[in-house]
């Protein structure tokens, strides 16, 4: 799923922006809308923001705050939990406000974000879609290991599949009690290289008798202790070749793939690859 934010003052068009994107996707993808505000009060999800992000095309759309609120059941949730559950269903997920977070945004007029920034315009009826679309495409896609899996699953070999297998690397907080705790991880790749890399690692495996579909991915940038860091999932007749076949995947990806790792603890930052 490509996930997209649309940052700016109250008088920018935010939600302006959010309806001509979705009405450029809809007919050809499944998209889905997130309004994120500071307050519960600012937020009604039968008000009219989230009702033109509806009529544009969106088939779902939620509000969440910084408290966690989330207006679409009532339940506490936060925005990347909110993504987790949309990824798997849907191809698209414009997040209205957020400025503060770590996903790829827009921003609108003069107003502050975290980065990545991936287009600036002075107001959402100026903004130049095609441009925001295509550097929305060209970044990599928000994975969740549900989404994979159901990846695998739409497999035409599928009925012939007796297994799917997975592995999942997450950030260790410490590896002893006396270990300083590490507060995130930061990865970089050596792009174009580590994508090929990828893909050849996919192609060796899906070769193996009984390997049906196979799928790989590692995050780069700031991934915090507790979050999830890179998954392998397999589709294969039986489990023997699924597990070894995960089990191979993990490994070479570690040791073929071009990726760099930054430790950050509460006492030191060291790059991996220079200790």
């Amino acid at each position: 799923m490509q996930v997209l934010g649309i940052v700016g003052h109250a008088d920018t068009g935010k939600t302006t922006l959010v309806e001509r994107l979705v009405s450029r996707r809809a007919d050809t993808h499944r998209v889905a809308t997130v309004k994120h505000c500071d307050h519960a009060p600012d937020v009604d999800t039968e008000g009219k923001d989230t009702a033109r992000h509806r009529a544009a095309g969106a088939a779902t759309t939620v509000a969440t705050t910084d408290d966690g609120e989330w207006f679409a059941t009532g339940e506490s949730r936060t925005l990347a939990e909110t993504l987790d559950e949309l990824a798997p269903d849907f191809d698209y997920a414009f997040v209205e406000g957020c400025s503060g977070a770590s996903v790829p945004k827009v921003v609108l007029g003069d107003r502050q974000a975290a980065d990545p920034v991936v287009h600036r315009a002075t107001d959402g009826e100026r903004a130049d879609v095609d441009a925001i679309l295509e550097a929305t495409d060209a970044r990599d896609p928000y994975v969740t290991l549900e989404s994979l899996v159901r990846e695998v699953k739409r497999s035409p070999d599928e009925d012939r599949s007796g297994a799917i297998a997975t592995f999942t690397g997450r950030v260790r907080a410490r590896d002893g009690d006396d270990d300083p705790p590490t507060e995130f991880l930061e990865f970089e790749r050596y792009d174009g290289v580590a994508q090929e890399k990828m893909a050849a690692l996919r192609r060796d495996l899906e070769a193996r008798d009984g390997v049906f579909d196979v799928r790989l991915h590692h995050k780069t940038g700031v991934v915090e202790a507790g979050e999830d860091i890179v998954f392998v999932v397999v589709l294969a007749g039986h489990r023997g070749q699924a597990f070894r076949a995960v089990e191979d995947g993990i490994n070479r990806l570690k040791e073929e793939i071009p990726l760099f790792k930054k430790e950050v603890t509460v006492e030191d930052e060291f790059w991996a690859h220079e200790r």
